[in-house]
């Protein structure tokens, strides 16, 4: 059995992951993080994107995350999010029709135009997409 490390996924919401990993992986504010027991104690800013959580054995599990913080401690892992949620539960038409949206609105700037909440929203449309495509095995 290859060793493990308690790891937590909490949105403002609710928790939505909590037990024993082999390794999690997140996309970092300075790139991406594999976090393994015996990791050197991190806190890093989490960028909107997948967070991979691979079990003992090798069954992974996907998770979006709008951003946050990713903590780890010699005992524990705890990512802090907004927004977290599981891949599966991800809308992919929706995420396109919201990446969509955000294009055009970037594309189009006029009147009481919103330019980073626009790119805010293109960039969390993209992040979902990613964490889809990840779930389903495509790069």
């Amino acid at each position: 059995m290859a060793a493990s490390v308690e790891c937590s996924i909490v949105s403002a919401e609710e928790s939505i992951f909590s037990g024993p990993v082999e390794m999690l992986v997140a996309t970092g504010a300075e790139g991406d993080l594999g976090i393994k027991p015996g990791h050197s104690q991190l806190i890093s800013g989490l960028n909107p994107g997948p967070v991979r959580v691979i079990h003992n054995g090798g069954e992974e599990e996907v998770y979006y995350v709008s951003g946050g913080f990713l903590e780890v401690q010699p005992n524990n892992i705890k990512v802090l999010a907004d927004t977290a949620i599981r891949a599966e539960n991800l809308d992919e038409a929706a995420a396109k029709e919201a990446k969509n949206q955000a294009e055009k609105a970037l594309a189009n700037q006029h009147g009481e135009f919103d330019y980073s909440q626009a790119a805010a929203q293109l960039s969390q449309a993209v992040a979902q997409l990613r964490t889809v495509r990840r779930k389903l095995g495509m790069r």
